[in-house]
């Protein structure tokens, strides 16, 4: 699993407007006013796997072999710190919109992307925005992926 989280990180990296990127360990997690990463940032979960048996290879010396299929998740967040009124100035506006880039070129850069040679793409399942009270706006996109003998 590291080497897929490993991977992930490597290719999110390559959006050059994110400050941070990282196995998501609960950054964003009750540290109000400042939480340990730089924004905007970009976190990496692996949510869940289902593993499932397919039995043993035939070599000398024989292995279960499984299947796994599951969720990876990336949150991509960064502090709003301008207003979005329709009435605020231009540049102010699309300085705080810049989040929906983000999540644009996050998800350009992995949809349909293979982490590594023993798994499946990432295609996106979902994608939400977290509510939160300390001026980060917060999304979590949800990604599928499978993987074969492992």
């Amino acid at each position: 699993m590291q080497d897929i989280i490993q991977a992930i990180q490597n290719k999110v990296a390559e959006v050059t407007a994110l400050k941070y990127v990282d196995e998501d360990w609960g950054q964003l997690d009750d540290y109000s006013p400042n939480p340990p990463a730089q924004f905007p940032c970009a976190l990496i979960d692996i949510a869940s796997l289902v593993f499932e048996n397919i039995g043993r290879d035939n070599s000398a010396t024989p292995v279960n072999r499984q299947t796994a299929a599951g969720s990876i998740t990336i949150t991509i967040a960064n502090l709003k710190l301008s207003n979005t009124s329709s009435r605020a100035p231009q540049g102010q506006k699309d300085n705080a919109w810049s989040v929906f880039g983000l999540l644009d070129d996050v998800h350009k850069k992995v949809h349909g992307w293979k982490p590594t040679a023993n798994t499946g793409a990432l295609m996106r399942k979902s994608h939400k925005r977290v509510r939160r009270d300390d001026g980060i706006q917060e999304y979590q996109i949800v990604y599928e992926i499978s993987s074969a003998n492992i």
